[in-house]
């Protein structure tokens, strides 16, 4: 390690309050503040690895969170999750639903860093976007993000990318050309991997820039020592200002620790070390809250408890292609295949009843189709899905040929955090005669076989990628059959692929919502999937925060945090 960052490290080492010092005198302030303090820095933790402070790697939420900070796109999600502008000052989309015009903001600048000549942030033009774009479609980028764009903007014939796909007018005013309509675009530009970098920085280092972002955000890198720290500063010079014309953000500096063990988190927490906690394991989960979801007495006050809506929905999966199944696996597939059996399953199961013991009501129960709550068209009335009943589940397992004299016997590929819903669900499915075993992975291995189609029956969840129902209703589409595509389970449905070509080009909201309902109806009935339930974010934040309010994206958003 080198010295200057082995010096931070031990820092990190001491009390909170020692190396608030050392932050100022690093350069966490601009000379109209004062030298920061506790009140100005903001402490959260990090449990799971951040790879890189690159937008076009974000793909899990540690990444999102990290970049979140130091970026900006054309445009961003208000508290509504409707698309608002930001880099954008304005934009329009033409009556075919095809052009989308982006008038920039003026004054927007990159943070100051010695790639630009005189070591002052340069402005942001319509051109930074074009190269941040095809950036993230280039083979040699290798991003994660390319998806977004990938068949929906202009292409060439053999299927690559068109050059008249993003299109700079000039230095303010960008064009983006779809092949067709995708109502759901402006959402996606809401993604990191649409947000804007500088060539001047990726092209000096390279891979390296993972570690050397430059960006437009509220704050700017200062140090990253991988899995001890991570420290930003404010940015002087960000272009947004409050209501009252005063410049963001009010944070001095975000400083982000790497503890693995959720527990220690928890703890630490505790202590008043850190300012925010998102999300609460089962055992702290039990110490704060009552099983019906309410806080326990010792708890009131001590902290503030935000719970909202969560686009995620806890799901299991059932591989309806034989391809790639063999042995037992296959036997269980063939089974599975039946719709009866599907239905049984997900009639043996008391969702309500698991929230309550299993997760002190965080969450809905899945008693709807696999679009979560937090979106428009969700609606247990229009989109009626299973509730508790195991007798009708022993009569679909009869009229399916199994009983006393024929269990059926299953596998179910999970991972170790799902394993205590894995037992319950087991539990309940004896009740009706099925033998499942419970079988435990690890992620990246639980991955590859539920990407690859090689297990029968798997736990999994969906985090929405953008707030539109359209992106859970992308994986029963079946031209994105997994692995290159989302349709873990290889569904395939007729009327279903009509409706969802329709519902993405129209326009017209209430007649999409509509479409999307129907395509959720077809789910629920041909059930490639048992949705368990629909989550919800609860976050924890010290009691002098404020401005950091949850959202359904469970997005980290500090730029109006302020800390008393």
């Amino acid at each position: 390690m080198a010295p200057f960052l082995a010096r931070w490290a031990s820092l990190l080492a001491k009390p909170f309050g020692f190396w608030l010092g050392a932050l100022a005198l690093a350069g966490c302030h601009d000379a109209a503040r004062p030298a920061a303090d506790e009140r100005r820095v903001f402490r959260y933790n990090q449990p799971e690895a951040l790879s890189s402070l690159d937008p076009a790697f974000a793909r899990n939420q540690a990444n999102w969170w990290a970049v979140g900070q130091l970026y900006n796109g054309l445009v961003e999600l208000d508290s509504t999750l409707q698309p608002v502008p930001s880099l954008a000052r304005r934009y329009t989309i033409s009556p075919d639903g095809k052009t989308y015009t982006f008038v920039l903001r003026p004054g927007v600048r990159f943070h100051a860093s010695d790639v630009f000549a005189g070591g002052k942030g340069r402005e942001v033009k319509a051109q930074d976007f074009v190269y941040s774009f095809k950036r993230i479609l280039d083979a040699a980028t290798a991003s994660s993000g390319g998806w977004i764009f990938r068949g929906k903007v202009l292409e060439k014939p053999d299927g690559s990318i068109s050059d008249t796909a993003f299109v700079a007018a000039n230095d303010s005013t960008l064009r983006i050309h779809l092949k067709e309509p995708f109502i759901p675009f402006l959402g996606i530009l809401t993604m990191p991997y649409a947000y804007v970098v500088p060539h001047e920085a990726v092209e000096k280092y390279g891979k390296d820039f993972r570690e050397h972002p430059v960006g437009t955000g509220p704050f700017r890198f200062k140090l990253w020592d991988e899995g001890n720290v991570l420290l930003y500063e404010r940015n002087p010079d960000y272009w947004r200002a409050d209501r009252q014309g005063r410049k963001l953000p009010y944070l001095d500096a975000v400083a982000v620790s790497f503890l693995p063990d959720r527990k220690t988190e928890f703890l630490t927490f505790m202590q008043g070390k850190l300012d925010f906690l998102s999300g609460i394991r089962a055992g702290s989960r039990d110490l704060i809250m009552h099983p019906d979801g309410t806080i326990r007495e010792d708890f009131k006050g001590k902290f503030t408890v935000q719970k909202a809506p969560y686009l995620n929905t806890e799901y299991l999966g059932i591989q309806l292609d034989s391809a790639n199944l063999i042995g037992e696996q296959a036997i269980q597939g063939r089974a599975l295949r039946d719709k009866r059996v599907r239905q049984a399953l997900n009639y043996a199961l008391n969702k309500p009843e698991m929230l309550t013991y299993l997760l002190n009501r965080v969450g809905h129960a899945g008693t709807s189709g696999f679009v979560p709550t937090a979106l428009p068209s969700f609606s247990e009335k229009e989109v009626p899905g299973y509730t508790y009943q195991p007798q009708k589940s022993r009569q679909l397992l009869r009229a399916a040929g199994y009983g006393p004299q024929r269990q059926l016997k299953l596998r179910l590929s999970t991972v170790l955090e799902r394993k205590e819903i894995g037992e319950y669900l087991q539990k309940q499915w004896a009740d009706v005669g099925v033998q499942v075993q419970i079988d435990i992975n690890q992620s990246a291995a639980q991955q590859d076989l539920v990407d690859n189609g090689r297990v029968a029956f798997f736990a999994k969840s969906w985090l929405g990628d953008y707030p539109d129902a359209e992106n859970y209703l992308a994986l029963f589409y079946s031209p994105n059959f997994s692995p290159a595509g989302p349709d873990k389970t290889h569904f395939k449905n007729a009327a279903y692929d009509k409706l969802y070509d329709e519902a993405r080009r129209t326009q017209d909201v209430v007649k999409r919502t509509k479409l999307y309902q129907a395509m959720d109806r077809i789910v629920v009935e041909e059930v490639p999937v048992i949705s368990l339930y629909y989550d919800e974010v609860v976050r924890l934040t010290q009691n002098n925060v404020r401005g950091l309010t949850p959202n359904p994206m469970n997005t980290l958003l500090l730029e109006r945090v302020r800390k008393e």
